[in-house]
């Protein structure tokens, strides 16, 4: 498969006696979007900090591209860019001269610089507002500048903390489909509470609680983590919820709308056939009958409560 671009082994950190993350180990071998899940104080952002050279980890290493993050600090962080939750903008100057003195800062040639900062203003659509100060753009363009700032050097690795965060409707549209295109060609770890956005945007979650992480693998597999229990079902017949609560595997019944019902399962095969079969005998009809799909929300809610007990 060839070298991880992120390579995770026994890394810890500690703040004074508490622990914000403990051995933890994972590997990122693949383009795309993975999503950093966790609940608050779960160690995101210090595993965040730690991948892009801002804090030192008390225990382990961190290699990108193959590069100990420990031992070739510099070299290290060379293949990688950070979008922090606070972008580190410097207000006072032009979205131009801001993303030069960033060039300058990632050692980027002084013959390339012009053309590298053309280049990123294009793709983050800013070449409008390139002799404007920053601290007159819209929070939308002020975060398309950090997500500017972070790419510049073109690295393999893009780590974004919160890319929406504080955004409208609107910009959050615009950020995403942003995030999408630098997919394209690179890996992207972002983390987010929202868990709808990690549904639109992400290929790949890695989620961390507790100190460790507790999940690894793709948006679909995180979603059939959990079994659902429930499934909808709906007749063209007079059907009342009392009636479905007396077919054999049905222990809770809830009106969804009209004759759409949610039926709660304690054995899912027994429960289809004895509904199929009971709506055949009393002349149902049966519409439509799935199995729910269990919420991320839910899958979330069930890690963590696992893995906090």
């Amino acid at each position: 498969m060839g070298e991880p671009v992120v390579l995770v082994k026994d890394l810890s950190h500690r703040y004074s006696v508490q622990w914000a993350i403990k051995d933890i180990n994972f590997e990122i071998c693949k383009n795309g979007i993975y999503g950093l899940l966790g609940s608050n104080g779960a160690g995101k952002s210090t595993m965040m900090n730690i991948m892009c050279g801002v804090l030192k980890p008390t225990h382990g290493e961190i290699f990108i591209k193959g590069i100990s993050l420990r031992e070739n600090p510099v070299k290290a962080r060379m293949h990688n860019g950070f979008l922090p939750q606070k972008p580190p903008l410097q207000s006072e100057l032009t979205v131009k001269e801001f993303l030069v003195y960033c060039a300058n800062l990632r050692k980027i040639p002084p013959k390339e610089i012009s053309r590298a900062v053309l280049e990123v203003m294009g793709q983050c659509k800013l070449e409008h507002f390139q002799n404007r100060l920053i601290r007159n753009l819209s929070g939308g363009y002020q975060q398309r500048v950090g997500i500017a700032q972070a790419i510049i050097h073109k690295p393999e690795l893009v780590v974004l903390d919160e890319p929406t965060n504080g955004l409208d409707p609107n910009q959050i549209v615009e950020i995403r489909h942003l995030i999408k295109e630098i997919a394209q060609d690179r890996t992207v770890l972002l983390s987010t509470h929202i868990l709808s956005e990690v549904q639109v945007v992400c290929d790949y979650i890695r989620m961390i609680e507790h100190w460790h992480v507790v999940f690894s693998g793709t948006v679909e597999e995180f979603n059939n983590t959990v079994a659902s229990d429930s499934l909808c079902a709906s007749f063209a017949g007079s059907v009342h919820d009392a009636d479905l609560q007396l077919i054999p595997g049905i222990r809770k019944v809830e009106i969804v709308d009209g004759n759409k019902f949610r039926i709660h399962f304690t054995d899912k095969d027994v429960a289809i056939r004895q509904i199929v079969e009971t709506s055949v005998a009393k002349n149902w009809e049966l519409r439509e009958i799935y199995i729910e799909k269990i919420s991320m929300d839910t899958v979330f809610a069930e890690l963590s409560r696992n893995n906090n007990n």
